[in-house]
């Protein structure tokens, strides 16, 4: 069998874009980038949005699963994703940092698809998942999905390393809360209250709307900024979202008039205003379908 060079990469992603990309789950590019985007299969990509066009600049990695023929386009390609794997960063990176390229092998800023060296991925990778302390998620409670398993550093210097980080569930709780709250401004999407301890830390928590157990990627489209009480009736179904964002209330709740009380009196939840921050409707669906008690 032949040797396949196998490497990290980058995927860029416009917010005009007109290709057919969900990001958590697929990203779609024309046969000219089909022996690039090769070389990511089996590794991991970043996600790009050119700060130019006003995007982010890098802010998500995923893991690439597969490379297969577009069935509905000619002539294009999908890369997808390994369900779960898709990550928020805690932190954006820009291009550029002191005038100096992040990415620092970069040959063509042009291409849509291109190559990492492993040692820019690293860079990358640490100044994305920047830790913060006040950010971090707390150490006197867990939800049912969270691991119990030692905190592990969130920076690495060799490459080797990125896998045992990438897909440390610790490190990726505490990013996806990182971006949550960052998205939310600390401010609770059912209650609207914003609470803020004595030592500047948000007491909202990062609520995944498709739980991680059912493979829901650690995306800010995935998740919601609730404060503890939210959080519990939420994740166990007394709680849900219509696509309007209308706020739904089992009938199972047994004192629906205090429950009333704590929620927004518009019954809307309070989301960020920037729409591609937004929980994406097929994550509410799924939650009304499959988590909600109705």
């Amino acid at each position: 069998m032949a040797y396949r060079p196998v490497m990290p990469g980058v995927f860029v992603h416009r917010r005009d874009t007109h290709y057919t990309d969900r990001l958590d789950e697929q990203y779609q590019f024309p046969k000219s980038y089909l022996s690039r985007a090769s070389l990511f299969k089996g590794d991991w990509a970043i996600y790009y949005e050119p700060v130019k066009a006003g995007g982010r600049g890098f802010y998500a990695v995923a893991f690439v699963e597969d490379i297969v023929p577009d069935p509905t386009t000619p002539d294009h390609f999908l890369a997808l994703i390994q369900p779960g794997s898709y990550l928020d960063f805690g932190q954006n990176v820009p291009h550029r940092i002191d005038g100096e390229l992040v990415e620092a092998g970069l040959r063509n800023a042009q291409a849509a698809v291109r190559p990492l060296l492993p040692e820019d991925f690293v860079r990358i990778i640490n100044l994305g998942l920047g830790e913060n302390p006040s950010d971090l998620p707390r150490t006197d409670f867990t939800d049912g999905e969270t691991l119990a398993e030692e905190r592990l550093p969130f920076s690495f210097e060799h490459e080797q390393e990125r896998e045992r980080i990438l897909t440390s569930r610790t490190a990726r709780d505490a990013n996806f809360r990182k971006a949550i709250i960052g998205a939310y401004d600390r401010r609770c999407a059912f209650t609207g209250l914003q609470f803020i301890n004595g030592g500047g830390r948000a007491e909202v928590q990062a609520a995944h709307i498709k739980s991680v157990s059912a493979k829901g990627p650690d995306s800010v489209n995935n998740g919601l900024a609730l404060c503890g009480t939210m959080h519990w009736m939420f994740d166990r179904g007394l709680l849900s979202l219509g696509d309007d964002l209308s706020i739904m209330v089992s009938r199972h709740v047994n004192d629906i008039g205090s429950i009333d009380r704590l929620l927004l009196p518009s019954r809307k939840a309070v989301v960020p205003d920037d729409p591609k921050m937004r929980p994406y409707p097929h994550f509410l669906e799924w939650h009304r379908n499959s988590c909600f008690k109705h």
